[in-house]
C-alpha cells in the first residue's frame, strides 16, 4: 500500500491522477456524442432529476448535482435559452420557481441516455462483466470517501 512517505513513487500513477484523466477522458467522449442532440455533459444530472421527479428548483437541481448555485443558475439559463427547460413560479414559494422539462428535451432524452450508455461500454471493451461491476463497486466506496473528507462541519 502506498503511504504518504513514498517519495519514490510517481505521482502521475496515483489512483486520484488516473480517475482525474478518465474522468476528462468520459467528459470528453461524452460531450462529442451528446453534441448533435444538443445536449452537453453538464447538462445529464439536471435532465435525469427532472425527468426522475429529484428535484424541480434550481437550489435542489444545485444539491442532486453537487455544484453551487451560481454555476446552475449559469446552465439553467443556457438549457431554457435551449429550449431544453422551462419555468413556472413556485406557488409555495414566490422568490422560486419549478423547473420542467421541454417536450424537445423529453424527446431527445432516451437517445441521451443510451448515447452514454454506448461510451461506458465502449470504454470498458475488454472488461469482464465482473471487472466493470468491481470497478463501479471501487468507485462508490471512492466516492463516498471523498465526500466524507470534503463535507465541512
Amino acid at each position: 500500500m502506498m503511504q504518504e512517505s513514498d517519495t519514490g513513487t510517481d505521482v502521475l500513477s496515483t489512483p486520484g491522477h488516473l480517475i482525474s484523466l478518465a474522468a476528462r477522458g468520459f467528459a470528453r467522449l461524452s460531450e462529442a456524442r451528446l453534441k448533435p442532440l444538443g445536449f452537453g455533459v453538464g447538462h445529464v444530472p439536471v435532465l435525469v432529476a427532472l425527468q426522475t421527479g429529484r428535484a424541480d428548483t434550481q437550489r435542489d437541481l444545485a444539491r442532486f448535482a453537487q455544484i453551487q448555485q451560481p454555476p446552475m443558475a449559469q446552465m439553467l439559463t443556457r438549457m431554457a435559452r435551449a429550449g431544453l427547460i422551462w419555468r413556472t413560479p413556485d406557488p409555495d414559494d414566490g422568490r422560486s420557481s419549478r423547473i420542467a422539462l421541454t417536450e424537445l428535451a423529453l424527446a431527445r432524452l432516451p437517445e441521451a441516455i443510451a448515447t452514454l450508455f454506448r461510451g461506458n461500454r465502449d470504454a470498458v471493451a475488454g472488461f469482464t462483466d465482473q471487472e466493470t461491476a468491481q470497478l463501479a463497486v471501487l468507485l462508490d466506496r471512492l466516492i463516498a470517501n471523498l465526500d466524507r473528507l470534503t463535507d465541512t462541519p
